[in-house]
């Protein structure tokens, strides 16, 4: 069983907790830290979208279509279809000579209420561009548009457009990806399970790209380049991937995924970090991501202070008082991150 990592407090007494396992890896696999099972395989989900990017640029489509770092950014992003998401998505489409109709991802309400309040209000419904995947599908429409593919069925296992970002993991985590057990994730691509020790191997080799070729070190500085300077694309309002790399990248990249799986990579440090709460809760691996980060170095009381609505959450009830808390479990206090 993996261990307690995360407590919920009600009053005095624990009311929950959340399980699950951290693997902080360095670009020479060495692991610097193992809690529970890393070895298990997980869906990364969304966590490792900045992978999933690269293909844009070394197929030479970001720069046929002169896209932008907000257009790289987009790739990466899990966005809560606020307007600058969704009219983004919409202009990269015209771009490309694609609609929404090409998009092969549903369409959903917005993540961020503020916008679902303002759809709702404008009388509209939501479309496929608020599909908070709708930057990632549409960066391999404009992959399978510059080499001249057939983009109907681009989100299926066998499409050439999912072999690129397989052939990108299996190369930055040294794992035959074919082997995998995967299915198909919410927005209608392929998910692959993967263990959090390759999933950590692979971000560690993205945020020290020293043994890659020119053509993806390249890329991967074109990617970070474009979460820092864009941030915002990649979430949005009240998010702490977004809070996190607005205030610390390129120290620091974070990216969120279904299912309690966070991911984030130190470039300075050349290490990646892979999170999974075995609940499924992303409140637990923000939370553990928050400790990690903090055992690391990177955050400091007073940045810690600024995420504190992620990392150490106040539990709230109706009438906005504050009746319990989420913070590490004890089991953290002897851990040491080599």
């Amino acid at each position: 069983m993996n261990p307690n990592l995360v407590n919920i407090w009600r009053g005095n007494a624990i009311e929950s907790c959340h399980r699950g396992a951290v693997a902080v890896v360095d670009s020479t696999g060495q692991i610097r830290l193992a809690l529970g099972d890393i070895e298990r395989p997980v869906f990364a989900r969304s966590a490792i979208k900045f992978m999933q990017a690269l293909p844009l640029i070394e197929s030479g489509a970001a720069d046929k279509f002169e896209l932008d770092e907000r257009h790289i950014a987009l790739a990466c992003a899990s966005h809560n279809a606020e307007p600058e998401h969704v009219q983004l998505v919409e202009q990269w489409l015209k771009r490309i000579a694609c609609n929404l109709d090409h998009l092969e991802c549903g369409a959903h309400m917005p993540m961020n209420e503020d916008a679902q309040v303002a759809l709702c209000a404008s009388g509209n419904t939501p479309t496929r561009a608020h599909n908070n995947c709708s930057g990632k599908h549409t960066a391999m429409l404009s992959i399978c548009k510059h080499l001249g593919e057939n983009t109907n069925n681009y989100r299926l296992y066998e499409h050439s457009a999912q072999q690129r970002w397989f052939d990108v993991l299996e190369s930055m985590s040294s794992t035959e990806v074919a082997t995998l057990p995967w299915g198909y994730d919410g927005c209608g691509i392929p998910s692959l399970a993967m263990p959090l020790n390759r999933i950590g191997l692979a971000l560690a080799r993205f945020s020290n790209a020293s043994n890659v070729s020119d053509d993806r070190k390249h890329a991967i500085e074109r990617v970070k380049s474009a979460l820092t300077a864009h941030p915002f694309m990649v979430a949005g309002s009240k998010r702490m991937c977004t809070e996190l790399m607005s205030k610390h990248a390129p120290q620091v990249f974070a990216k969120v995924g279904a299912e309690g799986v966070y991911t984030a990579m130190l470039p300075e440090r050349g290490l990646g970090v892979a999170i999974k709460i075995d609940d499924g809760n992303i409140r637990g691996a923000e939370v553990v991501l928050g400790v990690v980060l903090r055992k690391l170095g990177v955050l400091d009381n007073a940045a810690a202070k600024d995420l504190e609505p992620f990392i150490s959450p106040a539990m709230t009830n109706s009438r906005d008082e504050v009746i319990g808390r989420a913070e590490p479990s004890s089991d953290w206090d002897s851990v040491v991150i080599q």
